[in-house]
């Protein structure tokens, strides 16, 4: 359990507060500065977990405010109150659209009255934005006025004396459709001579739903360790999905694969799932993410660049990029950007390149150039001649930053990762629904080339 909830500016002092318990004194949060500042001094990474005279100090860092959860039982599940914390600051974002020092201060009591919502006596309770806003709004004296008049009294939506407080009864759309985007984000680190010395998948299933009444949703893959041995009993019964012009690494063949780290929404029941290793769920209206995972299995370069510099007279400097798409045939690759470093004194590009079009940046020093699309297999090349200052005695310029490489590519999953059902159940309306699913690979935030 949380004892209270606390806002606190860059120096660790505190801005606002609730206290859900009153297990801890009221000067508890005066001291969270000066712990942070005897860590700073001691190590310059400070753990996100502090214990001071029996108090563990919880925090997370957002922009230039700290948010900090107090409590004082050793049986707390820590990793619930992080994602309680993330979560708040997430929900004040799409209220406050900026969570910083100044934006606490002038909204303070619309923040007051989400964390009596959001918590009660120091256990989590409604977090989904969607249901807060049924009855929060920014303009709070609204609600005030209303409650004057019997009619019109605000009360609080079904969904909150509901087991399902993520969803509202009543929902009905004419046509029933389900849409399931599996997104991968490709980060790798590679060299010079192309070795990859480092390589990870971040993968996110995203739902966009669109049904009506209740719907009980059962979603099966094709995991190695989790879900493969459930099945094959599972397939006869259920619901075929439709796939969004499919090209998937598997070929049609059914391969399983291992995922890690995964995290699922509130919605997924976790009972069944670790009981019976099966994703069931009551989807909440809109676009949410259902779960989110990790693989760490070695993967080929999808898109390469062989770059070599050459600098002549110390006047001038030739870059010679190649870039190649080490993906299927078939597959095409879009909005490939590949961003190439240059020295910091470098001026009056030439450039002679053989597809798409390419931007001189001397705000980033650097070159950006763009593919629209790069189909399987192609190859590319581009040539660049910068000028640079002609004064004897410089050493030859360095380039030690690396290349950056963005892309998107549709239909397809490096991991192989499948969708083999999705079974749509309304046990009052019994419609028919119509499951679509999208594969997309990415770059990541960290697709580079040394």
């Amino acid at each position: 359990m949380v004892s209270g909830v606390y806002f606190c500016d860059a120096s660790g002092k505190p801005i606002l507060s609730r206290r859900y318990r009153d297990d801890i004194p009221l000067s508890a949060i005066d001291k969270f500065s000066q712990i942070l500042l005897e860590h700073e001094e001691e190590s310059s990474v400070v753990p996100p977990c502090l214990l001071y005279q029996g108090i563990h100090y919880l925090f997370i860092q957002h922009s230039d405010i700290y948010v900090v959860a107090l409590t004082t039982s050793y049986q707390t599940n820590i990793a619930q109150i992080f994602m309680f914390l993330h979560q708040l600051v997430s929900v004040l974002g799409d209220y406050l659209k900026s969570v910083e020092e100044e934006s606490i201060r002038d909204n303070f009591v619309i923040i007051y009255e989400l964390l009596d919502e959001m918590m009660d006596y120091g256990i989590p309770q409604i977090t989904e934005t969607k249901m807060l806003k049924q009855y929060i709004t920014q303009k709070s004296f609204k609600l005030i006025k209303a409650a004057k008049k019997k009619r019109n009294a605000a009360r609080p939506p079904v969904a909150l004396t509901n087991s399902v407080s993520w969803r509202q009864e009543g929902i009905k759309y004419k046509k029933n459709e389900a849409y399931l985007d599996i997104i991968e984000s490709i980060n790798m680190l590679m060299n010079q001579q192309g070795q990859v010395l480092r390589s990870e998948i971040i993968g996110e299933v995203k739902v966009k739903s669109r049904l009506s009444g209740m719907p009980d949703l059962k979603l099966g893959i094709n995991d190695k360790g989790i879900f493969s041995k459930y099945l094959e009993n599972e397939e006869d019964f259920s619901k075929p999905v439709q796939i969004i012009n499919d090209d998937s690494t598997t070929n049609g063949k059914k391969s399983n694969i291992e995922l890690e780290d995964l995290k699922f929404h509130q919605c997924v029941r976790l009972s069944k799932f670790e009981n019976e290793k099966i994703i069931t769920f009551i989807p909440p209206d809109g676009e949410f993410e259902l779960m989110n995972y990790r693989l760490t299995t070695p993967i080929k370069p999808l898109i390469w660049c062989d770059i070599n510099i050459q600098v002549h007279s110390k006047s001038r400097i030739e870059i010679h990029c190649r870039a190649k798409a080490q993906i299927k045939k078939k597959s095409i690759a879009n909005n490939v950007e590949i961003l190439i470093p240059v020295p910091d004194d470098a001026d009056t590009p030439t450039f002679k390149y053989s597809h798409g079009s390419i931007k001189w940046l001397p705000e980033k020093n650097a070159i950006l150039w763009k593919l629209r699309s790069f189909a399987g297999g192609k190859e590319y090349s581009m040539t660049a001649q910068l000028g640079l200052p002609s004064v004897d005695g410089i050493e030859p310029p360095k380039v030690k930053r690396p290349v950056q490489i963005k892309f998107q590519i549709p239909y397809f999953t490096t991991s192989g990762i499948q969708v083999r059902y999705l079974k749509i159940n309304e046990p009052k309306l019994q419609y028919k629904s119509f499951p679509w699913v999208r594969y997309i690979t990415q770059s990541g935030d960290d697709y580079t080339i040394r």
